[in-house]
């Protein structure tokens, strides 16, 4: 399929499949006319790397377990990058939820007034 077909069905610019192409996450396109064409293979590809994205996942981390393949590595790979993923994942989540509940007890709070409001107030020197 033409590189256009494919970001079209991945929902992606072609500019970023270049680049994932460039970076080695995608194998090299044959070339048809000058132009790419990707196996139909790549949708699944770009499917796993735009999960792997949304997981937290970096293109490097990415790239170290596409690059171990179908080897007997690969799954063993996984396990360890998801494992080493996991305590980041959670902070993320803790830091998420801190931000949630500021938000909401700044809703619930209803001064409507930063100046005054007694949640934006410094901490006092005891801490409390």
């Amino acid at each position: 399929m033409a590189i256009g077909d494919l970001a079209r069905r991945v929902g992606m610019r072609t500019s970023a499949l270049r680049y994932y192409e460039s970076v080695g996450l995608l194998p090299p396109a044959r070339r048809v006319a000058g132009r790419r064409v990707y196996a139909l293979a790549a949708v699944r590809r770009v499917a796993l790397i735009r999960m792997a994205q949304r997981a937290g996942f970096t293109l490097a981390e990415i790239g170290r377990l596409l690059d171990s393949g179908a080897d007997r590595g690969a799954t063993r790979q996984w396990r360890a990058l998801a494992a080493r993923k996991l305590p980041e994942l959670d902070r993320f989540i803790a830091d998420a939820q801190a931000l949630r509940d500021a938000v909401a007890d700044c809703l619930a709070c209803g001064c409507m007034n930063f100046d005054d409001c007694q949640l934006l107030a410094p901490a006092p020197p005891d801490g409390r």
